[in-house]
């Protein structure tokens, strides 16, 4: 998620967050609503969202490389999309010795490469390499990062190492806009996203930390350092998640992947540090959280 003083500023001014924050707000609010519920009450509601999302983020990244000539399998892509994320979270509710997790995903995986490669294959030679290429980038990045999420509510305590997931991320996000609305003036990085600021960053670490130790305490009930090393990790990553992204659209001459959600930008605008955020967590919460 970007730090929020690098949005794209809208048509009309909404001060120097640069986004329709009464758009955003709502928005942000229904989607909170139906994860905090899908959470509490159906989890297979989540992962469906969790497949709905990447698979119109795959969707969007296909759109918008097609501005530099690129046409990915885009149909078999979200049908693995959806196959991979809720493949791998009902396989993690089993037992090992009837699925493997990891099994699955990788099979999966493997087949919507398969698909994409066999797809474009009736359109002959000329751009075969560079076509495969757009959907190997966009399966790579979109369905298999995003899948962790599926894999981190599968395991024990799956709606609370999920919501430690989420909650960090947003509060970098949340962090970075307090700190850079309030005192951004030092570029982070003025060659792939000039309004990131270092004062920013800061917020980001200072609000991710605090959520990491909070539900590593009363949450997960494991050691606060535990919640320290999340939000330390899950912060840089997620960081790093959103200049990725920032670089994609500008290499590509675009300001947001798409206008699907109001005052957010596309879907990938909001999944651009949770997608490179979740395998971390996922790592972190296997290796140190008990169950996992």
């Amino acid at each position: 998620m970007p730090d929020v003083t690098d949005a794209t500023p809208p048509v009309a001014s909404h001060g120097r967050a640069g986004r329709n924050l009464p758009a955003a707000i709502g928005v942000g609010v229904g989607l909170g609503a139906y994860v905090v519920l899908s959470l509490v009450f159906l989890k297979p509601a989540f992962v469906l969202l969790v497949a709905v999302a990447l698979a119109l983020a795959s969707v969007e990244l296909h759109q918008a490389l097609r501005r530099q000539g690129m046409t990915s399998a885009i149909v078999p892509i979200v049908v693995g999309s959806v196959a991979i994320s809720i493949g791998s979270y009902l396989a993690g509710r089993q037992s090992p010795v009837v699925f493997s997790t990891t099994s699955v995903l990788l099979a999966a995986l493997a087949l919507t490469v398969l698909a994409a490669l066999v797809w474009r294959m009736p359109g002959g030679a000329d751009g075969y390499v560079r076509d495969v290429a757009a959907s190997l980038l966009i399966i790579g990045y979109v369905p298999l990062l995003g899948s962790f999420t599926a894999l981190i509510l599968a395991g024990d305590q799956g709606v609370a190492r999920t919501v430690t997931f989420l909650l960090v991320v947003v509060m970098n996000d949340t962090g970075g806009y307090v700190a850079g609305v309030l005192f951004g003036k030092h570029p982070m990085a003025p060659h792939i996203s000039p309004k990131k600021s270092w004062e920013g960053l800061a917020g980001s670490f200072v609000f991710g930390i605090a959520a990491g130790v909070g539900m590593a305490v009363y949450g997960l009930h494991v050691p606060w350092w535990v919640g320290v090393i999340l939000g330390v990790c899950l912060v840089g990553v997620g960081t790093c998640g959103d200049l990725i992204e920032s670089l994609v659209k500008r290499d590509l001459g675009i300001k947001d992947m798409s206008s699907f959600l109001p005052g957010h930008g596309g879907v990938m605008d909001r999944l651009d540090s949770l997608l490179v955020a979740a395998p971390v967590a996922w790592l972190i919460m296997y290796i140190l959280v008990p169950g996992g």
